[in-house]
């Protein structure tokens, strides 16, 4: 069963973990609770425009997001696609492009073809600290695969960008997949793209899931959906390596979350969150420590000597889907760059691509979006004509 407040949920949630995060990322425990206390950063650093800027991380999980609704939108337009994981490809060689060249791109150019609208968005060309393993799988064209990695990387660029998947893949009614097993394939498969060691994959399936499983399942709490993720891994992956090795890391989240040892003492056990099970562990066991608690949860999250905004959005990502977003404080979501953005791809997947070949559509956001791929540009252009049309910028 969607609930639209859950897809938003997970999207802004992971945008606020991440921007909550983003302000400490790199530094030790010492500089951070001496500087904010001792409960570490709970509010956003805001730039000077008074704005809570996302890193990366959010930056690739949009473009997750628009390259499987590119992927249907194609399919149900011209009756022919290729596999998801393609198209989110083709979206993450559009955010290598904003990386490396300048706003607006250059439309005089005879190579210049783009299959995301989220080009014509100037936030987009701001670097946020990239990972060195998604900049350079991306330059090489995403090829990666579950069967031909890519590279040997099992960092945390994979995992931290895949909660669209989960949202969009709907094992409960058979959207977009056939079941739990494949939909962690498929979700294994977007992380693949640039992460080619098991652990860097298998981490961005179980995410997904865990996501989906709050999102469309009634009353599914944190612990139900990680272990429905734990359970469907080896069932999705009977030959990979390092399936036991994710389990059992995940389930020493799970205990720790029933300790009675303070937060951030467990979650030195997990790890920095570098690589992707830490990473996941780190959120998993924040997620469920303060699974009524979107602040405490994140804060958590955060504080510590690790990658503290992958944490954080994989955190808010889990949380998010489990409260939705009327769960989120005002705090974290008033201030948030981009939020009718991060919003607006929300309702895309819950609300799905409703044009087909035969019957055509009147739905001109749509068609703008994923169809022409120039819709920051025509919401210009609308505004300036008086339409009233959705900003697209912060």
């Amino acid at each position: 069963m969607k609930d639209l407040d859950k897809y938003r949920g997970c999207l802004v949630g992971g945008a606020a973990g991440d921007a909550l995060g983003y302000a400490v990322e790199f530094w030790d425990e010492e500089h951070i609770f001496s500087r904010y206390g001792e409960r570490g950063i709970t509010e956003y650093e805001l730039d000077t425009k008074g704005v809570a800027r996302f890193s990366d991380d959010t930056q690739m999980t949009l473009f997750t997001a628009n390259g499987l609704l590119l992927g249907t939108t194609r399919g149900m337009t011209r009756g022919i696609m290729g596999s998801y994981e393609s198209y989110v490809g083709y979206c993450y060689g559009d955010w290598y492009r904003t990386q490396t060249e300048r706003y607006p791109l250059d439309e005089g150019r005879s190579s210049v073809y783009h299959y995301s609208w989220l080009v014509g968005v100037p936030e987009f060309f701001e670097r946020r600290a990239p990972g060195n393993t998604c900049f350079s799988a991306c330059a090489e064209g995403c090829e990666g695969t579950t069967e031909r990695p890519v590279n040997s990387s099992k960092g945390c660029g994979g995992v931290m960008r895949v909660a669209p998947a989960g949202l969009y893949l709907d094992p409960e009614d058979g959207a977009h997949c056939s079941g739990y097993a494949d939909a962690l394939r498929l979700d294994a498969e977007c992380a693949a793209l640039t992460h080619g060691r098991a652990l860097g994959w298998l981490p961005a399936g179980a995410l997904a899931l865990i996501v989906s499983m709050l999102a469309h399942k009634p009353g599914c709490g944190v612990r139900e959906a990680v272990m429905g993720a734990l359970d469907t891994l080896p069932e999705a992956y009977p030959n990979a390596k390092h399936v036991k090795e994710l389990q059992g890391l995940l389930m020493h989240a799970l205990r720790l979350a029933d300790s009675s040892k303070g937060d951030l003492d467990c979650i030195h056990e997990l790890g920095e969150g570098w690589v992707a099970e830490e990473t996941l562990a780190i959120a998993v066991f924040c997620a469920l420590r303060h699974e009524d608690d979107f602040e405490a949860g994140v804060v958590a999250a955060v504080n510590h000597n690790g990658d503290s905004d992958s944490t954080g959005a994989v955190c808010g990502n889990i949380l998010g889907a489990r409260l939705g977003f009327s769960g989120i404080p005002a705090k974290y979501t008033e201030r948030l760059e981009l939020l009718d953005v991060v919003k607006g791809f929300a309702d895309d997947l819950y609300h799905d691509c409703q044009i087909d070949e035969y019957t055509g559509s009147a739905d001109g956001v749509w068609e703008h979006k994923y169809i022409y791929n120039d819709y920051a540009e025509w919401v210009v252009t609308q505004r300036s004509e008086g339409s009233g049309h959705p900003r697209v910028r912060s």
